[in-house]
């Protein structure tokens, strides 16, 4: 039984800004303002993220309407690199970002619902005692926000199960939860707007009275990369779509420009009403601004409307990283029993409890920004070879049907490829420059090298037992 196309261009924009728009705006913004400490410098960063965002979705859309399959980028690099890279890619998207993706944004709206609600703090001793460290790496703390995971748990298993019941129904669940964040982001960008005692925006001002470093300008700019993650989560459910040559590349582009216009409206926004130095102490920055602006009650209502859109991107991630570790497991033997379609509701069933199951171990060993830092790093490597691939494709293959062609191209795509590189240049030696100086617990950035790497032994392994099957 194969997955049906019953996703419409309104319900895959949806899914695209449910993807995007999630948890990183109502929670990015504090800590990138305390990383740099300037409001004109917080801007830059949510514009030249947005950019370099956008030229990674233009090229990926060439590839996504040349191959609209269930799985994404592992049908690309199927394509593009042959089996081999395709199951690393596999084995990453399932065992690091996709999982740490989900798992992250159900950390925030759970701290979102956690502050109206009583809090379970268990006694420092015995966080410590089940904290384990790791030679070279760092350590993490299991018990470490214990209810909090507790919840975020909770809620990826109940979104799990609404994905299990039906993709229609959840694709309309998730039109409706879209419509509910650009409500909650649209309620605050104008009461900023009207509110009586809004300040002008303090430019020239550095908080730290000091230059700013390298190390800071790259964990903002990683801060504002996850905030747009999730743009290339439409390519996992290609198969699902409906004439999904027009409808995948239409809802990139427009999804992304939305985002982008939608997180420079609420950055300026919160700039006006709290300034640089607020929100560089805030802890829950989208209900600190609606507090400013409407008091406690406008506070909690503003509040709520966070912690569905912050759902609806759960949900979105549920509902497409899922497909990704369908396609994958359908090409390893060891896990053929998870590319299954459910009989009943015509979904992916086993590979989104899978996922889930991959997720809650997440949640357990790491927190909301460790989560983050790590599944970005991974993620933009594979980003920048998706692009590379659409270069390599029009060298070896320029008679290859394309039914759309990448606005701008080469530019947009060699510009993405230089940039993806040099972040991760710059990511890797200020994460280990940092974690040296006793400015960090753990390094991010390895950790996530570390689990994609098992990838390769696993694939080498696969192929002498000949149950690898990629491409077959």
């Amino acid at each position: 039984m194969e997955l049906k196309r019953t996703l419409g261009f309104r319900v895959v924009l949806a899914i695209v800004i449910g993807g995007v728009i999630g948890s990183g705006i109502f929670m990015k913004p504090a800590t990138m303002a305390g990383q740099l400490g300037s409001a004109e410098w917080l801007l830059a960063v949510w514009i030249l993220a947005g950019l370099m965002t956008l030229c990674g979705a233009l090229t990926n859309a060439e590839a996504a309407a040349m191959f609209p399959e269930t799985g994404g980028q592992y049908v690309f690099f199927k394509k593009m690199y042959g089996d081999g890279f395709a199951f690393i890619y596999g084995w990453s998207a399932f065992a690091v970002f996709n999982t740490a993706g989900t798992a992250s944004i159900a950390f925030v709206c759970v701290q979102y619902l956690n502050a109206y609600m009583p809090t379970l703090e268990l006694a420092k001793e015995t966080i410590l005692a089940y904290t384990i460290h790791i030679p070279g790496l760092g350590q993490f703390s299991i018990l470490e926000n214990l209810e909090i995971k507790i919840l975020t748990i909770g809620l990826l298993f109940l979104s799990a199960a609404i994905n299990v019941w039906s993709t229609k129904y959840s694709g309309r669940l998730q039109l409706f939860l879209s419509l509910l964040k650009l409500i909650a982001i649209l309620v605050l960008v104008m009461g900023a707007l009207f509110h009586s005692n809004i300040q002008p925006i303090q430019l020239g001002t550095i908080l730290h009275n000091e230059e700013i470093g390298m190390g800071a300008f790259i964990l903002a700019l990683t801060g504002a990369f996850w905030a747009y993650d999730g743009w290339n989560n439409i390519n996992y459910v290609a198969g699902e779509v409906i004439q999904p040559q027009k409808t995948i590349p239409r809802a990139l582009v427009i999804g992304i420009m939305v985002s982008m216009l939608v997180y420079i409206l609420l950055n300026l926004s919160f700039l006006k009403l709290m300034g640089i130095q607020a929100m560089a102490e805030s802890d829950y920055i989208g209900s600190d601004a609606a507090s400013i602006i409407w008091g406690s009650s406008g506070a909690l209502f503003v509040s709520l409307l966070i912690i569905l859109s912050v759902a609806g991107a759960v949900h979105s991630n549920v509902l497409s990283c899922s497909r990704a570790t369908y396609a994958f497991t359908g090409d390893f033997s060891l896990l053929k029993s998870i590319y299954k379609v459910n009989e009943t509701t015509g979904t992916p069933a086993r590979a989104i409890w899978l996922n889930q199951l991959i997720s809650v171990l997440l949640v357990l060993t790491g927190s909301f920004d460790r989560l983050t830092d790590m599944l970005i790093f991974v993620s933009w490597f594979f980003y920048g070879m998706s692009a590379l691939g659409v270069i390599l494709l029009r060298i070896k293959q320029p008679d290859l049907p394309r039914p759309y062609k990448a606005p701008g191209y080469p530019w947009t795509a060699v510009i993405f490829v230089l940039f993806s590189t040099t972040y991760l240049l710059l990511s890797l030696f200020s994460d280990i420059q940092m974690y040296m100086e006793g400015k960090t617990v753990f390094i991010n950035s390895i950790f996530g090298i570390l689990i994609s790497l098992i990838g390769w032994p696993l694939y080498v392994w696969s192929r002498k037992k000949k149950d690898y099957s990629a491409g077959s």
